[in-house]
């Protein structure tokens, strides 16, 4: 049942720009699965969707990964980063990464699938998602590197 749920979700998601759990769910349901939002969340996360920008500023779900890969062109990172960052932080050991809303998820999944030096883990919320680095040197480091993907183009 399960796999044939997240079978339906990627198939949704296809063929509709949905951009809220809540859209998703009602689909769902309208395509028979009782579900609850909590289920429709555990499915998002397990089947990696993120958030991305559509070209007319509003924002849909897809997949991240390909045949249990993430797959990434060159420029995703820097594409998603811009699009999603607001600004970045540092205190201590802790970057913040300020985002638009509902945009964390994916700037952390861009983040997470590029290789950084002195990174011990991230952890991401709905707007801001925060970096917990080695040293506070470190943090001031990727800190710095972070803020030239906030500069916006124009």
């Amino acid at each position: 049942m399960k796999s044939a749920r997240h079978q339906a979700i990627l198939d949704l998601i296809e063929q509709h720009p949905i951009d809220k759990q809540e859209e998703l769910l009602t689909y769902l349901r309208q395509a028979g699965y009782e579900v609850t939002q909590a289920t429709v969340s555990r499915d998002i996360r397990e089947l990696q969707l993120v958030k991305t920008a559509m070209g007319d500023g509003r924002y849909r779900y897809m997949a991240a990964s390909g045949a249990g890969k993430v797959a990434h062109s060159p420029n995703r990172f820097e594409m998603i980063f811009r699009e999603s960052v607001l600004k970045v932080d540092y205190a201590g050991h802790m970057v913040l990464v300020k985002c638009f809303s509902g945009m964390a998820n994916a700037a952390c999944e861009v983040f997470d699938a590029k290789q950084w030096e002195d990174v011990v883990g991230t952890l991401s919320g709905d707007d801001t998602f925060f970096i917990l680095m080695r040293t506070e040197q470190a943090a001031a480091d990727i800190s710095h590197k972070l803020q030239q993907y906030t500069q916006r183009r124009g």
